[in-house]
């Protein structure tokens, strides 16, 4: 597999060429849609997200455009290869059905003189957090793509669709205690607690010095 970058931008721009003249809704995701954004980059393989009913369409059309295929084991991507250089046609991110609204909220940018859609900043992330688990959540993953793309975040979106993920309360936590998310953005009482905005929770007083008179003999004065 090619980690070239100048040969994976040729080929992001080939399939999105592709895709788009078989009129196949998509969007670029992954780490050249976080850099198309004004984030950092991280560009190993090329991502694109489609609906699982175009699977076949889009795989058929890389196909005739001289791309190979793979099937891979895993159930939510199907892969084709330009050369040494990985595409992965992603249906089912982090157990999110790619739909005709998560591709409506995609924004349509130029990207190395190609313009093509780029998934929204906000989808992006929620990417991201959905796929953390018990065995794996490194929050230095998604915190530089949460500062760099901020702005671009609908963070109440964010809250109210990672309801159900301890892991995501994590991350939303640390961004707002660190000042990129806004505050007030996670509403612990949403998350069955009672606290409300995590920026809203005042420290605890100080204990106070007990009088009940200690026992040990007092330290000689020096």
């Amino acid at each position: 597999m090619s980690g070239d970058p100048d040969a994976l931008i040729v080929t992001m721009k080939r399939v999105a060429s592709t895709l788009k003249s078989a009129d196949i809704p998509f969007a670029l995701a992954g780490g050249f849609a976080v850099y198309a954004r004004g984030g950092p980059a991280s560009t190993h393989d090329v991502d694109f997200l489609i609906r699982p009913s175009d699977v076949q369409s889009a795989v058929g059309a890389c196909v005739e455009a001289g791309l190979r295929s793979e099937q891979p084991p895993e159930d939510w991507l199907v892969k084709v290869y330009d050369g040494d250089c990985l595409v992965d046609l992603i249906f089912l991110p982090s157990e999110r059905e790619v739909t005709i609204d998560m591709l409506e909220r995609a924004e349509e940018l130029r990207v190395e003189a190609v313009l093509m859609p780029v998934l929204s900043a906000t989808d992006l992330l929620l990417n991201k957090l959905l796929a953390f688990t018990e065995h794996y959540c490194d929050l230095t993953t998604v915190l530089p793509l949460g500062r760099a793309l901020r702005e671009q975040i609908d963070w109440e979106f964010v809250h109210d669709s990672t309801v159900h993920s301890p892991y995501a309360e994590a991350f939303l936590l640390a961004a707002e205690r660190l000042g990129i998310a806004p505050a007030g953005t996670l509403r612990l009482e949403g998350l069955g607690h009672d606290a409300g905005p995590a920026s809203a929770a005042q420290p605890s007083p100080d204990p106070q010095p007990s009088t009940v008179p200690s026992s040990d003999p007092a330290p000689a004065a020096v």
